[in-house]
């Protein structure tokens, strides 16, 4: 319920600013939208949209590696971590080679791509261009692979039409 109020205080905040302003500010919620009921929730709180993002890594559309999609199929709850990237923001990824060596120490960073205006490579953990780069090659002992708070529900590949028709109706 605490939950609940923050995404109605934070969806009204928005509607008010849109009406002082003149403007009509479109809410969008994401984060474990993973039902039709999810969906419903967020629209019911007074949300305008919702955004979905994990369960359409494994649909046969989508363009991540073969190897990316069946580590979100073989997920299980207890594999996902929150990690921080090199700005110090969180993260839920899966726990993997990676995220192992990293938790043993940092990994040194012997390119810098300068995609980050606040990163440091003297300093921050790892290099997440190239953490991001291995895992969309399908390098994933070598990869981040970011998820989302389900990726443990997901048992199978769909389609991004039965997708849909699973979310919408």
């Amino acid at each position: 319920e605490a939950y609940e109020a923050e995404i109605r205080s934070i969806i009204d905040f928005v509607k008010k600013l849109g009406e002082k302003y003149g403007k009509m500010i479109p809410v969008v919620v994401a984060g474990g939208i993973y039902t039709h009921e999810d969906v419903l929730h967020q629209l019911e709180l007074g949300a305008d949209g919702v955004q979905v993002a994990t369960r359409f890594v494994t649909t046969e559309e989508c363009d991540a590696p073969e190897a990316y999609k069946q580590a979100y199929i073989q997920a299980k709850q207890e594999d996902i971590v929150i990690t921080k990237s090199p700005v110090g923001m969180p993260g839920r990824a899966l726990r993997n080679e990676f995220i192992r060596h990293l938790e043993a120490g940092r990994e040194p960073i012997r390119k810098c791509y300068n995609c980050l205006e606040k990163c440091d490579p003297r300093k921050v953990p790892y290099c997440i261009t190239k953490a991001l780069i291995e895992a969309v090659k399908g390098n994933l002992d070598k990869g981040l692979i970011f998820c989302g708070a389900n990726v443990g529900r997901i048992h199978e590949m769909t389609t991004v039409h039965e997708l849909m028709q699973e979310l919408a109706y």
